[in-house]
């Protein structure tokens, strides 16, 4: 008997059926909101170079390993170089209200045969942050790797001093795991990575509450949420007991 064979050597449970899962597609998203598209370096170069630029205090870029770009030549460069690959997979965020790009996001350190994928290298331009549009592109990643592809664990890294991205990953609905300390050197400064993770089990209820969290029923005539993503998981919770 190997060891691995030994009964009384606790394993976890048994995935039954389980296969290696597909890596996402380079396909567009579409939304009701928004839509979003493989990165196109001729398409989207200069709408996204335009929409960061519009955040004047740079705080867009501060815990990303890369930028800004003073130029759209640079920035083009850039996403050639490192945005046209399959993993990082880069997405354009384009609200349907403007049909301009305003946004990237990348599903990336992708493991068909686990069923592990993460979703990061998250930049709003100003004109996106906060709104419903980036609210529902966040979803529509989610919902490709959890209902098309199959995917068992989603998850959202950060610098463990990045509080508005923290706070983005609870709100999503994703648990905390831990920080991984002394992770990375980034732009010179220690990095200490705060791990989140959504799991298969987890995404029904999650997706319910995205559902009616992006209903236009659940916004007043200016446009403000009545129910918060968090109250409404809480509601779907309360009804599944």
């Amino acid at each position: 008997m190997s060891e691995t064979d030994d009964p009384g050597l606790p394993v976890g449970p048994v995935v039954a059926g389980w296969t290696s899962r597909s890596p996402p597609p380079r396909t567009p998203i579409a939304g009701r909101i928004c839509r979003l598209e493989p990165v196109s370096v001729a398409k989207h170069a200069a709408e996204l170079h335009a929409a960061f630029l519009a955040d004047i205090t740079g705080r867009g870029w501060r815990y990303l390993p890369y930028g800004p770009y003073g130029s759209v030549g640079r920035f083009a460069d850039w996403l050639e170089a490192t945005c046209r690959g399959h993993d990082p997979l880069f997405c354009a965020i384009i609200p349907n209200a403007t049909g301009r790009a305003a946004g990237l996001a990348s599903f990336l350190r992708i493991d068909p045969p686990n069923g592990v994928i993460e979703i990061g290298h998250i930049h709003f331009s100003p004109e996106l942050a906060r709104t419903a549009a980036a609210t529902e592109a966040l979803y529509l990643m989610m919902q490709r790797v959890f209902d098309e592809l199959g995917y068992r664990r989603c998850e959202w890294k950060c610098d463990a001093l990045n509080a508005v991205s923290r706070r983005a990953a609870e709100r999503l609905g994703f648990t905390y795991e831990g920080t991984f300390r002394q992770a990375a050197v980034v732009k010179g400064h220690n990095r200490d990575t705060a791990w989140y993770a959504l799991l298969d089990h987890q995404w029904p209820a999650a997706r319910r509450a995205f559902v009616a969290w992006l209903d236009p029923a659940n916004f007043d005539a200016q446009g403000r949420q009545r129910h918060t993503l968090a109250e409404l998981r809480g509601a779907g919770s309360s009804r599944g007991h």
